[in-house]
Formats: structure tokens, sequence, C-alpha cells
């Protein structure tokens, strides 16, 4: 019967409720526990990639601990073996452990030939972040001359993953103009040493020279780079250059470069990388340990074959609004389609009490995915007894399997149950996911609480039909394990509520990538309706499957489905109609992924007044997918609808720019409970593109080293000309899991919601005037428009950063605010008055709103008022660099306008 699940803690209900990340990472006695690392189902079998990757691990905790003062430590890793790879003795079944909840992936690199390591964070300054990639080249050892050894680097990736520090580079600015008034690399400390130089062939001459200064920028020419010395004394910072051998630290607040354009000060505030891990949740509860930590423990873990119970609600409250027949058609959906072959399916129905409909069934194809379509309820009665209903599944796993560890329960329930709290801890010793779908607003808190310590997915599904939820929700329930290339892709989703005789018209694309074993499924709420497809060629497809008792039609394309744009005419046959289309398909090729849509919410539970923020991350495989139209679709509990376009342009929610990840801040809550989220992506000829830029927060990758005096140059990283390769047209969804509010007010929201940051800040000096560039914020964080901008400046960045109202004032009173997520430029033109010492100006913009609420100070942007002094050091080979005079602007008579005194603005239209 049942057994205590090893060695496992499942106390992570507070952290998941706090993040959506889908980490299992807990922190233990200051040591990492339940780490995963996933081997990607493409990698093929190679067992040096697990002996390499426990010897990264250990070299690694040794390093952090001592980074991290004697704090932290990895105590147990698990590796995942992909299901491809031959069996062992040695692999157990995983648990929870899966790929898409894996701390560190190893995967083939983004674009072939590029292995730089980095980890995807795409969410605020200290808050987790995604995973780690590293590919198999930079796990076996093959990449250390281009970053350094693989155990610091893990270190420098950790800090990303799980204090969400960033970078102390920026290789769109690697080179900035310092109060020194010199041209300094981006870096931190300033205490690492080393040259800046050009490296230049002439036919076969290859030399290094000086690095010359560019006129617009004052700063060093685009093909400059600093090269370290080899011999270092500095110890800061592992966000900088780890593979230094003497950096051991992190930059804190006594030697953090605040003047450096890095990520880590744009993100952060300026705030060094130890002073935001020291205000991280593992750090305030952890003490530094007396003695050297053990080395880490490791599981290698293999999957098995896919195990799901469906749990289904047959009590009386599903026999109202449809919901007993809605739940049977996306069950349908899911045993059609969605459960891949060689998974093994069993049923159990519940009210009051449980009963087993069908013991685990391995599907092999129609005949068995039938047998289990014939088991669904046909009769809603009695009470609710969720956890009878677990039980019984419990009995179905354990007859075949003898374990439950790993194995799925899909759980669908629309009651409450005041014992359903009886067996949660029953669930958190089982090892089995728990994935619920909750139908309707009142599925018991016990259930949530569940799916969450189970790693499961929680779906919310209302009575609004049109909107489609549940077959969504099922839709959604791929195995976690497979190859994307073996999984279901939701091609289209979609209703409309009609009366008698009125049309639903449209289209579905598909695209190259998919395409195999595509499938089209109407379903209504009264009558069957008139349907009409039509492939590309404009030929009719009519070999529907009619199943009228629960109300749906559905057909599989045989083999791979034309691409181009499919046509649908349905037209309803009764009043008050409800019709839906859903359509699915799988890769077209498996050497060649789909491309895909993963959605999430910042937060699983949040409190009014606090914004959620809304992510969609488009991708081919590790590609991302930019200049696509993505569209969020937020549905409360009691069925209100919002819809949100998402945006990928590096403002407000959006931390990078064409990273793939679209965002938003999203505020219009409509009441307390659980709320649903829905994603549409469409990219159309000649507007989506596959970009092959370098990842944004990617390892930094070592040119070389300067050795008692000359430089050791490595060999160059594969370049790339930020190629973007135009996509042909597509059309995604997906849903995320569900996330509940608590303390919304009843009535109108009052207006708590001050305008976003502005992040994105630009400045240039022409001539006299200082010309400004960034992305309006809006009256509610990015939606809406702003009152009024103030813009300040100084030259001194602490002064800005820390006293910005007592900073000189530009005037903005002729410049009109534009609406959230357009561009404003504006130029201000320098004054005649001496001001000495002023070698550059900061220049930094808060927002106001209708309401007087103020924003947060924008990054602060910098402009060279003269040319830095240049490396002092030129090669012999080349004459010195030009004097660089003439660039400059000559500061003893400059100084800024500000309010009080005539000012001349101009306003860049």
């Amino acid at each position: 019967m049942m057994r205590l699940f090893r060695g496992l803690v499942f106390l992570l209900l507070l952290y998941l409720l706090q993040g959506s990340n889908s980490t299992f990472v807990k922190l233990n006695d200051n040591g990492y526990e339940d780490v995963i690392i996933a081997i990607d189902p493409s990698v093929p079998e190679d067992e040096n990639i697990t002996e390499q990757l426990k010897e990264i691990v250990t070299t690694a905790s040794t390093y952090l601990f001592e980074a991290t003062q004697k704090r932290f430590f990895f105590k147990n890793v698990s590796i995942l073996i992909p299901e491809s790879w031959e069996d062992s003795l040695q692999y157990k079944r995983p648990t929870y452990e899966s790929y898409i909840h894996a701390d560190v992936r190893v995967a083939p690199p983004t674009i072939s030939g590029r292995d730089e390591p980095y980890t995807k964070q795409f969410t605020e300054c200290g808050e987790k972040a995604e995973y780690i990639h590293f590919t198999p080249d930079f796990v076996l050892g093959k990449k250390l001359n281009e970053y350094g050894p693989p155990g610091r680097l893990l270190v420098h990736e950790w800090a990303h993953l799980r204090w969400g520090v960033f970078d102390e580079y920026n290789e769109d600015q690697p080179f900035y103009s310092a109060k020194s008034k010199k041209i300094e690399a981006t870096r931190c400390s300033t205490g690492i040493s080393g040259l800046n130089r050009v490296y230049t062939c002439q036919g076969d001459s290859c030399v290094f020279r000086a690095c010359r200064t560019n006129s617009t920028t004052k700063l060093y020419e685009k093909d400059c780079q600093f090269f370290p010395d080899e011999v270092q004394t500095e110890k800061a910072s592992i966000m900088f250059m780890q593979s230094i051998d003497s950096v051991v630290e992190f930059c804190n607040e006594k030697n953090h470069n605040q003047e450096a354009p890095s990520l880590q000060n744009i993100k952060c505030d300026y705030r060094s990388t130890w002073e935001v891990i020291s205000n991280s949740e593992d750090f305030k509860n952890s003490t530094p340990m007396e003695t050297s930590p053990p080395p880490p423990v490791f599981s290698l873990l293999r999957p098995r074959e896919r195990i799901v119970c469906l749990v289904l609600d047959k009590s009386g409250s599903m026999s109202g609004s449809d919901r007993l027949n809605r739940m049977n058609q996306a069950a349908k959906y899911f045993l059609l389609q969605i459960a891949e072959n060689g998974s093994w399916v069993g049923m159990v129905h519940f009210n009051s009490t449980a009963s087993i409909e069908s013991e685990l069934i391995q599907i092999k194809g129609n005949t068995e995915r039938n047998t289990l379509l014939e088991e669904l309820p046909s009769v809603a009665d009695g009470g609710t007894s969720i956890c009878s209903g677990i039980q019984a599944a419990f009995q179905v796993i354990e007859k075949k399997n003898s374990q439950l560890d790993g194995s799925e329960i899909v759980l669908l329930t629309d009651g409450e149950d005041n014992t359903a709290g009886s067996c949660v801890e029953t669930v958190k010793q089982s090892g089995v996911i728990i994935h619920l779908i909750a139908l309707g607003p009142d599925a018991d808190a016990a259930v949530t609480e569940m799916s969450d310590i189970t790693g499961g997915k929680h779906f919310l599904a209302t009575d609004v039909a049109e909107n489609n939820g549940l077959i969504d929700a099922f839709g959604s329930l791929t195995s976690e394990n497979a190859d994307p290339t073996q999984k279901a892709v939701q091609l289209e989703s979609k209703g409309s509520a009609l009366n008698n005789d009125s049309w639903m018209n449209d289209t579905v694309i598909i695209d190259s990538t998919v395409g195999k074993d595509t499938f089209f499924q109407f379903t209504w709420s009264k009558q069957p309706p008139e349907i009409f497809l039509w492939n590309p060629n404009g030929t009719a497809v009519t070999n529907f499957t009619m199943d009228t008792a629960s109300k749906m039609a559905y057909l599989t394309i045989p083999g791979t489905a034309q691409v181009g744009s499919w046509t649908y005419h349905l037209q309803a046959k009764a009043n008050s109609e409800i019709l839906t289309i859903t359509v699915t398909s799988r890769a077209a090729n498996f050497s060649v992924p789909p491309i895909t849509v993963n959605a999430k919410m910042n937060k699983n539970a949040n409190s009014f007044p606090n914004p959620m923020i809304v992510y969609a991350e488009v991708l081919q495989g590790y590609i991302p997918i930019i200049g696509a139209s993505v569209t969020a679709i937020i549905e409360s509990n009691s069925g209100i609808t919002q819809v949100l376009e998402l945006l990928d342009n590096g403002a407000g929610a959006d931390a990078f720019k064409n990273d793939g990840v679209y965002s938003r801040y999203f505020t219009a809550y409509s009441g307390n409970g659980r709320y649903s989220l829905k994603v549409r992506a469409h990219g159309g000829t000649n507007s989506a593109r596959r970009s092959l830029q370098h990842p944004a927060n990617r390892a930094t990758f070592i040119p070389g080293w300067v050795v008692n005096g000359e430089i050791k140059r490595n060999p160059p990283r594969p370049e790339t000309d930020d190629a973007q390769t135009v996509l042909e047209s597509f059309s995604r969804t997906a849903t995320g899991d569900a996330f509940v509010m608590s303390d919304v007010p009843s009535g109108p929201l009052p207006d708590l919601f001050p305008p976003s940051q502005i992040t994105d800040l630009h400045a240039t000096l022409d001539g006299d005037n200082i010309n400004l560039t960034w992305t309006a914020p809006g009256d509610d964080f990015d939606v809406g428009t702003v009152r009024e901008y103030i813009i300040r400046i100084s030259g001194n960045i602490t002064d800005l950063r820390d006293n910005f109202d007592d900073t000189l004032q530009v005037n903005t009173s002729d410049l009109v605010p534009k609406e959230a997520n357009s561009e404003e430029t504006f130029a201000f033109k320098l004054g005649k008055i001496s001001e000495e010492n002023a070698t550059h100006t900061f220049i930094a913009i808060r927002s106001v709103d209708k309401s007087n609420l103020t924003s947060e100070s924008s990054n602060i942007a910098q402009v060279a008022l003269s040319a830095s002094q240049e490396d002092p050091s030129p090669s012999p080979n080349y004459p010195s660099p030009g004097s660089s005079s003439s660039f400059g602007v000559n500061i003893s008579v400059v100084v800024f306008s500000v309010i009080g005194a005539v000012l001349v603005v101009t306003i860049i239209l």
C-alpha cells in the first residue's frame, strides 16, 4: 500500500504561492536540495556527460560556499536522463522531477556552433529566473578557453537563477566614460586590470593596436576589446569574470562600480550583487557555517512510461450549466489527441463515493482510446468526496506499477468538499503529481494545495463555455518529459455565442513546422451546426466523426496536413448556441522543433493592489520568435474577461527587447478568487522573425589573456550579425496556470497603480543638444497615458540616484506625454554659464499620473561632454591615435538649462 515518500520533504506550498517559477529547490541547513539537472531528449547518449556534470557541481559547491562567505552549497542533485537513453540499474524512476522543472538544462546550442552558457532570465531584479542552459560541449569541457572552468561558471549562472542578479558587463555598452576622465571597460570591480586593444589584420599580418575613440560616442570604436591580465590580485567579481583565478567574491557595497553601464546597475538600481543576494530569502534564512560542507549527493533518474489516471467529478452539481457534457468533451479531446502513444491511462469517477471505471490501459492506437471513451460518466448525482476519488486512483496506479512515484492524477472537480483536507498529507507523501482542473469558483482550496505541493498544473475553467476553458486545460496536459516533436501543439481554440442561422467563420493556419496528426474538434451546446471545412487548395473536408451524444464532431487529417490557411464555416441551428473549435497538431519533422508558446504569470497568488505580470515565450526550440502578435486573455472565476496585448519592447514589465518573451502588467482585477490565463500568438508573413542574436544574459566570452605584457588571443567567438529569418504565418494558443487574487475591493478599483518605471532611457549629445529617447509608461503601469514627466540632471550619478528631488530639473512644460508604449523623444539645449569639472551629465526621468502617483526613477542615462583620455600605451606598430580634443565640448563653458533660467527646448516629433 502507501509508503513514505523517500527522503523528500514537500514543504513547498509557501514558496509556490509566492512565485510561479517551477523550481523545487529548497534551502535546508545552508544546502540546496532537490536541484534538478535535465539532459534534453535530443542529446545523444554519452555517459561522460553525467560524470562531468557531477564534477562540475562538486567543484561549484566548494566555490559557491567560499563566494557566499560560507553560507551556501549544493547538498543533493538529481540528474534526469532522457528516456531515449539505454536503461540502467543505477537509474531510478523520477517522482516530481521533469524536464520543465529543471534548474539546469543540458541541450544543444540555441544556434549551431555557439555554445555560450546562459540563464533564461526575464523577471525583475531579485526574482528567481527560469533555468540555466549548458550545451553538451560545454559540459564536456570543450569550451574552457572561451568561458573558463565550468564549475565556476555554474556559480555565476546560479546567482542569476536563484537570486535574480545580473551581469556586471554589458556587451552592448562594453566601455564608458568614467569620472576619472578615462574610458573604462564595463566591469566590477575596476580593480580587474587589463588592456583595451583592437585585433586587426592586413593581408596575412595581424597585430594588436590601441583602441581609437569614436567621435560621436566619445568611447572606443566598435572592435575594441578588454583583455584581462591573466595574473590578478582582485577578488571581485564573480558576476564579471569568475574565470580569473583570484576572483572568489561578488562585488559588494564597498567595491561596486556604480559608474559602469552594467546590466546589474541597469536592472538593480545600481545596487551591488552582494546587496541583492543579502536581501534574498536564502540569505535571511541562513547563517555562516563553521565547518566545510559535505560533497553533493547525486541521483540518476530516468523517466519510464507515462502513467495518468483521470479522476472525474460526477457529483450532482455537475448536472448544471452543461458541466458534465463539457467535461466529457474535454476528456475525449485528451484521450483522442493529447495522451501520447505508449502512455498508460486509467479512469476513476467520484461523487460521495468513488468507482474505478478503467484500470490502466497502455495506449497503442484507436482501440485503446475508444475503450476509455466508453467509460466517461453519463449521469451526475450525489455528493462530493474528492479524497475517495484520489484514493481510488492510487489503487489503480499501484495495481500496475507497485509504486506511485512520478505518476499523474488529473483531477477535475467543481464542488466544495470540507473533507478534502484530510488527504492532503497522504498526497504529500505519495509521490504522485496532481493536476487540478477547477470547474467554476467553488473547488476546494485544499485541492489547490495538493496541486501546488506536488508540482502539478492548476487550471480554472468557468461556465462561460465559449471561452473553451475545459478543453484548453486538458490540452495543456502533455507529457513533461516527452520530446517536443512528439507533443501535441495547440494551433487554435476559440468559441462564439450565436443565434439560429448565425455563422462562425475564420481560418486556421498550419505552418511547415507542424502538420502531423492534425486534429480538428468542433463542439456545440444545443443542436449540431452545419460544418464546412476546406483545405488550402479549396477542397472540402467532410469525413467528420459526429458524436451527437457528447455534442461534438472531430477528425484527424491523415499523414501531414497541407501547409497554409484552412477555412471553416459553422452555422448555428439554435438560439443561444455555443460553438467552439479546437485544432492541434504535432511536429511535421522529428528533426525540426515546432514553434511553441509558453504562458505564465509571475506569481500563483497575489493581493491587491500589487500588480501581476503576464509572460508569454514564443520559441522554435530555443530560438526566440520576435515580431509576433501576442495577446493574453485573462478570465476571472465569475467569467469576466480581460484582453491584453503583450509586448517584447524591453520596457515596462518586459526585461529584454526582442528576446522572444512578451510581457505586460495586469491590474484590471474584477474580484477575489481564481483567474485563468490563455495566450494567443500569431505571426503574419514578413512580421514574425526567428532571431539568431546571442541570448541577452549570456556568459562573458574571454577574448584572450594578457600574459607578461603580451596578449594571448583565444579563438574568436562565432560572430552574429543579429540575423533574423522571416517566418511564414503561424498561429498558436497556450494555457497557463491559474492564479489567485485576494483583498480586491468591491466596486470600482481605487487608483493605486503608478506609472511603470522607464527602463530604456537613452541619451546622446548632438552639438549643444542632449537628445533623449524612451518608451512611454502608462497611467497605470503600462496602460494609459501619464500626466507629465519630471526630468532631472546631475554631474554626480549618486546624487541623481539617491537625491533625485534635489538635483537640477529640466523644463518639460512643452512635452506632451504619448500613450503607453509609444516612443518618446525630447531634446534640451546646453546653456552658457560655466560649471567646473562637468565632464558628463547623468539624466533620469520620473513620470506622474492623473492621481499624482509617481513612478520609480528611470535607469540613469549618461552623456560624455568631452572625450575621455585614451589608452596611454598604444602599440608600437601603429602611430598614436590623433588628439581627441576636437571631439569634445569646452567644459569650462557648459551648464544645464534648469527651471528658473532662460531655456531653449526642442520637441522631436
